[in-house]
């Protein structure tokens, strides 16, 4: 069941915050301007939830006919914090997509906000949370015993456990990105958008570069991700 907060509380939150100085995610960029006044990205955002959730409800459903792909979409309306999107878990499991309204004033069209909403959908079909978690288990497996073998004491394991957690969690993590960049090209183009011209909004944001165990790839081969998933389908 779609549950979306009503326009016009939208509209009254984006007004709030029309003055912050907004950046798309995943990484802050202080120079932004809103692309729409309040009550017209309002619509846009309502209208793009509308369309994207139930492909993306039906690709979950397709791939993991056991899952729960009730996805619940939110809006974070704190003021002043820089454009975010994220994908979590609630309490009972159910998937939850969330928006701050940094993100939803500064997207420059509906492509943009659909692929980006479909990229965050993907990262629960894919299995991302899960398969991050087991990595940071496994890493802090692997350095606690390193620690225990070279006679670290118990804060030395310590850190060691959580060193090798933070290795863990980011030894798949562009991959994971790439595979949500994939994934959410087939539903922001199956919801009726055009994921390249979405896609443009990795333009705008500064690039990660491929660094070692860093979060993102580099936005250019994010870009040829979504141009060559696209033009198979």
């Amino acid at each position: 069941m779609l549950r979306l907060l009503t326009s016009l509380a939208l509209m009254a939150v984006l007004s709030a915050c029309m003055g912050t100085a907004p950046t798309p995610a995943p990484q802050p960029r202080p120079a932004l301007a809103p692309s729409l006044p309040p009550d017209q990205a309002a619509q846009q955002f309502i209208r793009v939830v509308q369309q994207v959730e139930p492909v993306a409800e039906a690709e979950c459903r397709l791939r993991l006919p056991s899952a729960n792909c009730d996805f619940k979409i939110v809006v974070d309306d704190r003021p002043g914090q820089p454009p975010n999107a994220f994908q979590t878990l609630d309490a009972q499991g159910r998937p939850v997509l969330a928006f701050n309204l940094g993100l939803i004033a500064t997207v420059q069209n509906a492509d943009e906000l659909a692929f980006v909403m479909g990229h965050e959908a993907a990262h629960h079909i894919a299995g991302h949370l899960a398969r991050q978690r087991e990595a940071a288990t496994a890493g802090a497996v692997i350095f606690a015993g390193l620690a225990s073998l070279t006679g670290a004491d118990s804060n030395g394991i310590r850190s060691a456990q959580e060193l090798g957690a933070t290795v863990g969690a980011r030894t798949y993590s562009k991959d994971f990105e790439l595979e949500a960049d994939a994934l959410g090209t087939v539903i922001s183009m199956r919801a009726g958008f055009d994921p390249i011209r979405g896609a443009a909004f990795f333009t705008r944001i500064p690039d990660p570069g491929n660094r070692f165990l860093g979060t993102h790839p580099p936005n250019a081969q994010r870009i040829e991700t979504v141009r060559r998933v696209a033009a198979g389908l």
